[in-house]
């Protein structure tokens, strides 16, 4: 059985071409997924993630749970309210998802996770959380909106109560807080996002999910599908579980060392075979390809480098860059010239450090 958020309704009465999704049906687009993508790194987009997961830990040892269940190190989280991104690891070193922990109270932490993963995180989360007595629950009564693009905060700050104005202004990057919208419906606002531009994640009880929806639009904000959100987040560099990483991939071979944290004194889950794979060197690493000619990198395609194969991990049109870029897995070394195999011919490409895009213009090299 597909399932559907909330919003599907909405979604099917905009004319919104929909598809499954993990197991969701939901909006790919709503016409053009090229102007969809421009319009979120020019103005405002938003976007239907009611399929992700919220799961809130509670009890008296949360922090140390996630001290042991996670890479990066949750003591980071100092201020209520504040997020850091990291990485759940088998005991291989494999990612088994990567999430978004907020600290709400010293008993209290919200963990947002991946839709496709959301039965094998539950288990694997509900698995390690009975030695600490951590009570661990799902909250599918909330969705999710989120609001991306360089006007998306002032267009989601004037739909909140005035007295909410001037605090939810000064929210920092990465930090969350709750916050009235319209009517006076409760809204948890997370300065958080997946396309590389500021603005909002949005979670509100499903029941008032469309009402902010359609206030939203009202404000101008557009509405945005899967397909745009996975062109901005390919060029802002950002990861997609199954595609980039997955349990046989570690964070070393993912770009994602910078979410590791070896600090001293803390067994973390899969810690001893992420130090082993550092000492004896990685095998594998993970760089950005940039297309200049015609042609489009898409996933699986062979990339043949001077140290033997690698492949093409996400890959598609980049709108901003009116060119094709990729992130791949190689042998690490000196690559010498790169090409990918396209339908059986050998196609030279650049190796480049990402992400592609910030704050809506091309990167330098790019």
């Amino acid at each position: 059985m597909t399932e559907k958020t909330v919003l599907n309704d909405t979604h099917r009465a905009l004319g919104a071409r929909m598809v499954d999704f993990g197991g969701w049906d939901m909006p790919i687009n709503y016409g053009s997924q090229i102007e969809e993508h421009h319009v979120v790194r020019r103005d405002a987009g938003m976007f239907d993630v009611s399929h992700m997961t919220v799961v809130d830990l509670h009890g008296p040892r949360t922090r140390e749970f996630l001290r042991h269940l996670v890479a990066n190190n949750v003591d980071k989280l100092k201020v209520q309210g504040k997020a850091l991104y990291t990485c759940m690891l088998n005991e291989q070193g494999g990612v088994v998802d990567d999430l978004i922990v907020y600290f709400l109270g010293e008993e209290f932490f919200r963990l947002v996770v991946n839709a496709a993963t959301r039965a094998k995180d539950l288990a694997w989360i509900e698995q390690h959380a009975k030695a600490f007595d951590v009570q661990v629950k799902e909250r599918p009564d909330f969705a999710m909106i989120a609001v991306q693009g360089p006007n998306a905060r002032a267009k989601v700050i004037g739909l909140l109560a005035e007295v909410d104005h001037e605090r939810i202004g000064k929210l920092g990057k990465f930090a969350a807080a709750a916050a009235q919208g319209p009517h006076g419906m409760p809204l948890f606002v997370a300065r958080t996002g997946y396309t590389g531009e500021d603005g909002f994640e949005i979670i509100v009880p499903q029941e008032h999910a469309v009402a902010l929806w359609e206030a939203l639009a009202a404000a101008g904000v557009a509405p945005a599908g899967l397909g745009a959100r996975d062109t901005l987040r390919l060029e802002a560099g950002m990861n997609l579980y199954g595609q980039d990483m997955d349990d046989d991939v570690s964070p070393w071979e993912a770009n994602l060392g910078w979410t590791i944290a070896l600090d001293e004194g803390r067994d973390f889950i899969g810690r001893k075979a992420l130090e082993a794979q550092k000492a004896a060197g990685v095998k594998r690493v993970m760089v950005g390809l940039v297309l200049d000619e015609k042609g489009v990198l898409r996933h699986g395609q062979t990339v043949l480098t001077a140290n033997g194969n690698g492949e093409v991990l996400s890959g598609s049109f980049a709108p901003t860059l009116n060119k094709a870029v990729a992130f791949a897995r190689i042998p690490a070394g000196e690559p010498g010239d790169v090409r990918v195999d396209i339908r059986g011919k050998e196609v030279p490409v650049r190796v480049v450090k990402y992400p592609f895009v910030r704050d809506g213009k091309p990167c330098e090299g790019i």
